[in-house]
């Protein structure tokens, strides 16, 4: 059973690669499978080449998914990650 939750980007310059960075760290610190879904497109989060290739702009909404034995931290752990980056709420 998957967990999920939508984050809105409200950094001026949406995701770019400092914070898409962090997050990919992020990521690969959980067994879990980590997506991000963004315009009908989902990529492993912690591809650093996949979440740069969404090119998310400021007001986005994008949707966090995380499957997995850790899923529930892994999710917090990557929401708590996007805002303290400013990236979004």
């Amino acid at each position: 059973m998957a967990v999920e939750q939508t984050v809105t980007i409200t950094d001026a310059t949406g995701v770019h690669a400092r914070p898409a960075t962090v997050l990919v760290n992020k990521a690969g610190q959980f067994s879990s499978e980590i997506k991000m879904e963004y315009n009908g497109k989902s990529v492993n989060l912690k591809s650093i080449m996949g979440v740069m290739s969404l090119g998310i702009p400021k007001d986005s909404e994008i949707k966090i998914v995380a499957e997995g034995a850790d899923e529930e931290e892994a999710l917090q752990a990557i929401i708590d990650a996007v805002k303290q980056e400013g990236l979004g709420e």
